[in-house]
């Protein structure tokens, strides 16, 4: 879909076009770019090349015109919603942005321009659209601290206590262990997106351009000191990330060492009787206790005496 800022019914690009600061592509055609391409002498990116991980794929000039990307940051609220590439392609006169899913950013972005609302330039566009990139990074940075507050007090309070239920408890560990390394990855995403706006943004406003004026370069610094302390948050949340993790794990563990000591238990309290019973089934008839009229009782006594005084020492040194 193509849309071009100040909005126009000229949608198809002619030379009467021109007037327009900023054109959005979402998740172009062949036929949007080439018409983009041949209005205003441009060569646009491919969503390969702006996929692409190099520093100088990232940002580049050429001829007067920078051509940036970063990997997109949306609501990714679950592992199905990948990142994808937004591309800026940023002129004097023009810019053209590139971007293959719905991002709550541009919206509210388009949404404040209007024919006579927003900006007139297309370097104010661009700085609009980080502006509005940064704040969706933090409130999702938010979101994601908000969560793990929850699963931190459902490890340390809930789970830290002896649970009456041994299978309820195994599940809650099971949807922490996965919340967490939800969390985890939506961290990353999170990061790859505020790394790549730090590189463009330094970009832009580190180098002195004639056509960017130097109060938008000033602009431009209060976002990326934003990233700066957004990254140093993220690496935050990260290691709570980490610890979450380890204790989930260690807990697990707890949990695995209290079955396999149960397990050792009753397999030694039960040495005993079972090494009576079969001390008194066998059947020769000079076993003392053959035709006691009492020797049932006294084997049944014996069988339980000999439980009984193995658990009654485990308590003792306090092993259960």
């Amino acid at each position: 879909m193509l849309t071009n800022y100040p909005a126009s019914e000229n949608t198809g690009l002619s030379r009467g076009a021109r007037d327009a600061w900023w054109i959005d592509l979402l998740q172009p055609t062949n036929e949007e770019i080439a018409r983009v391409e041949s209005t205003y002498d441009l060569q646009l990116p491919s969503r390969q090349e702006l996929s692409e991980v190099e520093s100088s794929s990232r940002v580049s000039e050429r001829n007067g015109v920078l051509f940036l990307s970063t990997p997109s940051v949306s609501h990714l609220s679950g592992l199905d919603q990948t990142s994808s590439p937004i591309g800026f392609v940023l002129s004097k006169d023009l810019l053209v942005t590139i971007r293959y899913t719905n991002l709550r950013s541009f919206d509210k972005v388009a949404e404040k321009f209007s024919k006579h609302v927003g900006p007139a330039t297309s370097i104010e566009a661009f700085a609009a659209l980080v502006d509005e990139m940064v704040d969706l990074s933090a409130d999702l940075l938010e979101e994601i601290a908000a969560e793990l507050d929850g699963m931190s007090r459902a490890v340390f309070s809930r789970l830290g206590r002896k649970r009456r239920h041994p299978t309820r408890s195994n599940d809650e560990l099971r949807h922490l262990l996965i919340g967490v390394g939800n969390a985890g990855a939506r961290l990353s995403h999170t990061r790859d997106s505020l790394l790549g706006l730090q590189r463009i943004v330094r970009f832009v406003s580190g180098t002195k351009r004639d056509w960017i004026p130097q109060e938008m370069r000033d602009h431009l610094d209060t976002p990326h000191n934003d990233l700066l302390s957004l990254t140093e948050y993220e690496t935050h949340l990260s290691d709570k990330v980490q610890f979450l993790l380890d204790a989930v794990l260690g807990f697990i563990n707890t949990k695995q060492n209290d079955i396999f000591q149960a397990l050792t238990v009753i397999s030694v309290v039960g040495i005993p009787p079972t090494l009576v019973a079969s001390i008194y089934g066998m059947n020769f008839r000079n076993i003392p206790e053959f035709n006691w009229a009492w020797g049932y009782p006294f084997g049944l006594a014996l069988i339980v005496i000999s439980a009984v005084v193995p658990l009654l020492l485990f308590k003792w040194r306090r092993w259960v």
